[in-house]
């Protein structure tokens, strides 16, 4: 569970988020607002990325501002663009990175890396240039660099916006059969519809917290 409790944060005098208080408890939340209205920001809170100016962001009861690793390995994040993410040349090397604080058995390693690329149908790149793969395939690459790590939850920020059609389709089939909890922000209505949950955010607070058949017009009224 992640709960924020009066959570607010600022960029110098300028409040980017205000006075938050949520409880994420749902196997699927989707996050909606315009550019810069802090969805993006209020996602980063989630697994300590950032941390608040003022009140508290609490996974499992850990609070992110002291038990940032503790919490990272709950909450994983998927950035919008996998060349954020992916930090190593070779596609085996970047999955075991991931895997260093676990100290694992070279062949626990070489296991999990084989188990996770064939799940994504990546097993005949585990030794290829990461920057040679395809957009959509980076971003599974980057899917498969956090699951590795056996989260209970991860949060996608946009991670459709960078693909065309067939690589979006992709990448959103392989998160829709995801086990975990799933909090996604996107611009991608439709990606949300079967979502249990959908904050709206809007000049840094949540207007509207509804299922998305009343969340969804919500949004769309609000930006037109």
């Amino acid at each position: 569970m992640i709960e924020l409790q009066n959570v607010t944060l600022r960029y110098g005098v300028q409040s980017v988020l205000t006075d938050i208080s949520l409880s994420l408890g749902e196997r699927r939340i989707g996050i909606v607002g315009a550019n810069g209205s802090g969805k993006s920001t209020l996602a980063r809170l989630l697994n300590g990325l950032l941390v608040p100016s003022s009140g508290k962001v609490l996974v499992d009861g850990l609070d992110t501002a002291s038990e940032g690793r503790k919490v990272r390995a709950r909450v994983g994040f998927v950035f919008q663009n996998p060349d954020n993410q992916i930090v190593f040349p070779v596609v085996e090397e970047d999955l075991a990175f991931g895997l260093k604080p676990l100290k694992l058995p070279k062949d626990d390693v070489s296991r999990r890396i084989d188990a996770m690329l064939a799940r994504y149908d990546l097993g005949a790149y585990r030794t290829h240039p990461s920057h040679q793969l395809s957009g959509g395939q980076k971003q599974l690459l980057a899917i498969c660099g956090v699951l590795i790590m056996e989260p209970a939850c991860i949060v996608f920020d946009e991670p459709t916006t960078l693909l065309d059609l067939r690589n979006r389709n992709r990448v959103a089939q392989a998160i829709a059969a995801l086990d975990q909890q799933v909090i996604m922000v996107s611009h991608d209505l439709d990606l949300l519809a079967d979502y249990d949950r959908i904050l709206v955010i809007d000049q840094g607070q949540v207007v509207c917290d509804d299922v998305p058949q009343k969340a969804l017009p919500f949004y769309v009224d609000l930006m037109s």
